[in-house]
């Protein structure tokens, strides 16, 4: 039997079986995965980008042609694809991942997609474990695309060392968010297929609101369907970037706060709630607040 040492070994050695077994078993927290989690080295340097934006963007094509750049470079990519998860059986619907089969047989790239598990923002507890486990297996880029839902993108910030937010000309409404939470979080502006009627004037005023802001965010047009404008933002994506120890402390407590959430609420059985909010429904006096903090004291 392997133990956690000898899984770490293969991990860090690139071999996609062990990785793909080590991601279901921390996922599932099935052992030894929190072994292999406490031998994990959190200070690796590999780079975690984030791709966030309303649905339909183009998120999906837009990450394949960015892991086709750097394949093409000999560079070894892994994408962790964040989907909603079924209301039913808690399992992610994987309906993006036809727009980057032709990475399937890539041996460059790594896909794996992961239920978002009710989390907001997309970015769950598992999210940051599956991503530090990638981490050891010596990729040389770590793209986390997530799912598309507004203001509680941000969540994104707490993880990813760059993040790119992708808005389209017809996003229009999303621009108004961005005074709300997505300018403090997006480190660039993707607008992509930019090749549609309103681009421009979409993206000057795109233009006009991030300058009102405090920080330098570039805005870069793209039509990744047609590997437009991609070479620009790869390179952006590969230019170094000064992290201040802020900002490190800053990544760390969030993803501590997340795993110290996945930890106090391991009790809670969701199929159990269920079942018990289900049999108080019939009472008359029902009540949620006075339901859940019943459960919550007796579980």
């Amino acid at each position: 039997m392997n133990t956690h040492l000898s899984i770490l070994s293969e991990l860090k050695a690139g071999n996609y079986k062990a990785l793909a077994r080590v991601l279901t078993l921390v996922e599932n927290d099935i052992e030894p995965a929190a072994s292999i989690l406490r031998g994990l080295d959190s200070l690796v340097a590999t780079p975690v980008l984030g791709i966030t934006g309303p649905p339909g963007a183009g998120k999906s094509t837009l990450v394949n042609a960015i892991a086709t750049y750097f394949s093409a470079l000999g560079k070894r990519v892994a994408i962790l694809a964040i989907d909603p998860t079924s209301p039913f059986n808690f399992g992610s619907l994987l309906g993006d991942r036809i727009r980057m089969a032709s990475q399937f047989n890539n041996p460059n790239v790594f896909i794996r997609s992961l239920a978002t598990r009710g989390a907001l923002g997309g970015i769950s507890a598992k999210t940051i474990e599956m991503v530090d486990v990638l981490k050891a297996a010596n990729f040389d880029l770590i793209i986390v695309e997530t799912v598309g839902v507004g203001q509680s993108e941000v969540e994104i910030a707490g993880l990813a060392d760059k993040s790119i937010v992708v808005l389209v000309p017809e996003s229009g409404d999303e621009v108004q968010h961005i005074k709300s939470g997505l300018m403090e979080i997006a480190d660039c502006f993707v607008v992509n297929k930019a090749d549609r009627e309103g681009a421009d004037t979409f993206f000057n005023n795109l233009t006009k609101i991030v300058h009102q802001g405090t920080k330098v965010i570039p805005i870069l047009k793209t039509v990744a369907d047609k590997n437009m404008g991609t070479e620009e933002l790869c390179k952006w994506i590969i230019a170094p970037q000064l992290v201040e120890n802020d900002r490190k402390a800053f990544l760390f407590a969030e993803k501590a706060w997340k795993l110290i959430q996945l930890r106090r609420m391991e009790g809670i059985d969701k199929k159990k709630l269920r079942e018990k909010i289900q049999a108080a429904l019939v009472k008359s006096d029902f009540n949620i607040y006075r339901f859940a903090e019943e459960f919550g004291n007796n579980g």
